[in-house]
């Protein structure tokens, strides 16, 4: 795959200018949908709105799964821009340029130029890179302070001493931190690195004495407080119980147990195998040839492969030993694994069978969007469920039908321009491609349906301006959504509590009162022959309940095995 007839600084400047072509097609197109990205909106609109930062909210309840700093991100975004559709996937769109230009520059430092720019692009070429730069979610800006971490660790330990590099990678580990408690895991490149030294490869460190390793907690520790010591502060002054227990959580039980006592996305051992093979696509098809060159390169010394490669490892160890698994914890294993692999690329796409590989890759994901493509709008009638599933009406499944045809012939059409020769640049012009139609068409054609936003528009438009509903049993995309007055009785509380409640509300003002439901928890207390069937959001059944349907005098039963939330009923 010969290099593009330009100086090799010049490539890395077009690349990341197609890559933020690209990655950043349709922004401003879509609302944010599940999952995760309308309850770090909500969040976010929070700050923005009531001043308060320290501590993110999730309705009116804190919300204790995540620290705040990526939708701090977010609401400066927001205050920038302006608009909540741009505002909510900047932040990942930003971080993964940086990250795109972070693996560029420390393939170049630890190699040349021709490797930095192999290394870019095969992480521009990865699916799970794309993917997670077009969302809004916390994964790819994790990863944007992870890879600037181990980029600043290993300038210190491969080309140093560098001693502000250590400072800086600890602050960048501490940041990462507190966006996602696993953004200590550049910190685990010092286990190789020690292990390097004992095995007497070629090192510029000659130890670890120097006092100025303390560089490296002391960075670590102000980047870890830049959240903490406010959140803890706010904490401390509130005489608030749910502030007191959603510290104990966050600080707890999202961290230690939720690593070591896992309670949802139970997985075997074997997953992450099936996230490599899946989400690393095309680069997982090159393993085969890469692991043999990596061990060779380790077994003569080559320290910058055994450091960048071991520490992969690590991560992926660390989190198979977890019972709970999902698969974006990997990610941060893939820029490293890029960098490691920058040096061989060129060699390897000189060898016929790789380049049959990419190319064939190519060819199967463009046959399969186009055989999709003709067989639903020859009216086949097999999408018919997945339509149902997601209430897509005909027009949605149209055009997202006809997008994905567009993706299948611009694959096929490169494919055909590159052939076997250009395989390589193929299969990264394809990634660009799959991201631009995604962006431009399949997300906004989805949208409607995914963000709730059609359904809660029906709502309001049922209900007319001035009455209140109360949400009962909602996801984040619903409170998001919904315009005019609303309230709602808690996010994280049983559903029958929250319907208690609901039915108390509904009665205290008939007249002007409306409930938005879960269909399965309006079970008492309503006549059945006045709910208003909403269809289905979030793959659930959703019903509209008038103040007139309440059955006067009907109070729900309360559960026997749950409490009674503290929580008042909001007027």
């Amino acid at each position: 795959m010969p290099l593009p007839r330009l100086n090799p600084n010049h490539s890395v400047w077009w690349m990341l200018l197609l890559a933020a072509i690209a990655l950043g097609a349709g922004l401003g197109l879509r609302d944010p949908s599940p999952p995760d990205e309308p309850r770090f909106v909500l969040a976010a609109q929070t700050m923005v709105e009531s001043g308060q930062w320290a501590i993110p909210y999730r309705g009116i309840e804190p919300y204790a799964h995540k620290p705040a700093p990526f939708m701090w991100l977010q609401a400066l975004a927001y205050t920038v821009v302006g608009n909540w559709r741009i505002a909510f996937l900047l932040p990942s769109l930003l971080a993964a340029l940086g990250t795109l230009w972070l693996t560029t520059n420390l393939a170049t430092r630890l190699w040349d130029r021709r490797a930095g720019l192999y290394a870019g692009l095969a992480l521009l070429a990865c699916l799970q890179f794309g993917l997670q730069a077009k969302r809004g979610q916390i994964d790819m800006v994790l990863v944007f302070w992870t890879t600037l971490s181990l980029w600043a660790l290993s300038r210190h330990l491969l080309r140093g001493p560098d001693w502000r590099a250590l400072a800086l990678g600890g602050l960048a580990a501490g940041i990462g931190t507190v966006t996602k408690g696993v953004g200590f895991l550049p910190l685990l490149i010092l286990l190789p690195w020690w292990l390097a030294r004992r095995r007497g490869m070629q090192l510029p460190m000659d130890g670890y004495r120097d006092r100025r390793w303390w560089w490296l907690p002391v960075g670590f520790l102000v980047g870890v407080g830049l959240w903490l010591v406010p959140m803890l502060w706010t904490v401390a002054r509130s005489t608030d119980p749910a502030l007191h227990a959603y510290a104990a959580e966050i600080l707890l039980k999202q961290t230690g147990t939720r690593y070591a006592n896992a309670w949802h996305h139970v997985k075997p051992a074997w997953y992450y195998l099936q996230v490599i093979a899946t989400l690393w696509l095309p680069g997982a098809l090159l393993l085969p040839w890469l692991a043999p060159q990596w061990w060779r390169r380790i077994r003569v010394g080559d320290a910058r492969v055994f450091l960048l490669v071991g520490w992969a490892v690590l991560v992926l160890l660390f989190f198979t030993a977890s019972p709970g698994k999902r698969e974006v914890y990997l990610f941060p294993a893939l820029p490293a694994l890029c960098i490691a692999a920058a040096s061989l690329l060129p060699g390897l796409l000189e060898r016929a069978w790789v380049r049959r590989v990419l190319l064939g890759y190519v060819v199967a994901l463009s046959s399969a969007a186009l055989l999709l493509a003709v067989g639903g709008l020859a009216g086949t009638g097999w999408l018919d469920g997945v339509a149902n599933e997601r209430a897509l009406d005909a027009a949605t499944v149209r055009s997202l039908l006809l997008w994905a045809g567009a993706l299948g012939l611009g694959g096929l059409a490169l494919a055909v321009w590159g052939r076997t020769a250009r395989a390589g640049w193929v299969a990264v012009a394809f990634n660009l491609v799959l991201w631009t139609v995604y962006g431009l068409g399949l997300a906004p054609a989805l949208d409607a349906s995914s963000s709730a936003r059609e359904m809660m528009q029906q709502v309001r438009a049922q209900v007319g301006p001035q009455a209140t509903v109360g949400l009962v049993g909602w996801r984040e995309q619903h409170l998001l959504q919904a315009t005019g007055p609303f309230t709602e009785f808690g996010f994280s509380r049983d559903e029958r509590l929250q319907w208690r409640d609901g039915v108390a509300w509904l009665a205290a003002n008939p007249a002007h009162h409306w409930l938005f439901a879960l269909k399965d928890a309006a079970d008492s207390c309503v006549d059945p022959a006045k709910l208003i069937e909403l269809g289905r959001s979030s793959r659930r059944d959703w019903v509209l309940i008038p103040g007139d349907a309440y059955v006067t005098g009907c109070v729900p039963p309360l559960p026997a095995d749950l409490h009674v939330s503290a929580a008042a009923a909001p007027d």
